[in-house]
């Protein structure tokens, strides 16, 4: 039952953190605005895959400090709660920054899927804090110990919740209507996640202090 609610508790933070706009969401945009929903498609998957590459890498890391230094865990668990409060701050102060699609000076380019695809998997991998995300929500909500069932399919997890939320983003910026609906909720829609991403970093705070 822990490790149960450790992986939906994952889940969640990991789908808060991608429905926050950053370069990934604007690059998801910008893509599927500029050229095509196909493009944006093919992109997402890359954003999946990058996905993939980074929890893979801050598994192995935070396995082999756990296993070299077991008792490191209680204060991973806090710092990673620290940080997701941080990530909720920093969403909900981004609440009312609009989200700008600099289109024009791209839609020279043609439609090609492929690069559409490697466009995505590239701006994942280009930005390290993408690991440390990982590795924070990891070392906070995973007990000491993880089966390696779990290890397996918790990069599987990730590859499904970007593919799926850039996806859906390319599909509704697509759209003009869609677009415009999206663009006058993104405030009180950033500060609910961020409100969130906090509430689980003070929740995973607040365990460490339990007997």
């Amino acid at each position: 039952m822990e490790l149960s609610a450790a992986i939906l508790g994952i889940a969640v933070a990991l789908t808060l953190g991608a429905m926050s706009p950053g370069p990934s969401f604007i690059m998801i945009a910008r893509t599927s605005v500029a050229f095509s929903r196909r493009d944006g498609l093919a992109a997402a998957v890359g954003m999946g895959v990058g996905g993939v590459f980074f929890s893979a890498v801050a598994l192995l890391g935070l396995i082999s400090i756990l296993t070299a230094v077991p008792l490191l865990h209680l204060a991973l668990k806090v710092l990673g709660g620290t940080y997701l409060i941080y990530l909720g701050y920093r969403i909900w102060r981004g609440a009312r920054q609009p989200l700008v699609l600099e289109i024009t000076a791209l839609q020279s380019r043609p439609t090609q899927a492929w690069r559409s695809f490697v466009l995505g998997f590239a701006t994942q991998v280009s930005n390290p804090k993408t690991a440390i995300v990982y590795a924070s929500i990891f070392a906070s909500l995973l007990p000491s110990e993880v089966p390696a069932i779990v290890l397996v399919a918790l990069p599987i997890m990730i590859f499904a919740i970007e593919t799926i939320w850039y996806s859906v983003v390319a599909l509704v910026l697509s759209a003009p209507s869609p677009r415009a609906h999206y663009l006058a909720s993104k405030a009180w829609l950033d500060r609910t996640a961020g409100a969130i991403m906090s509430l689980l970093g003070l929740k995973l705070i607040f365990e460490t202090q339990q007997p």
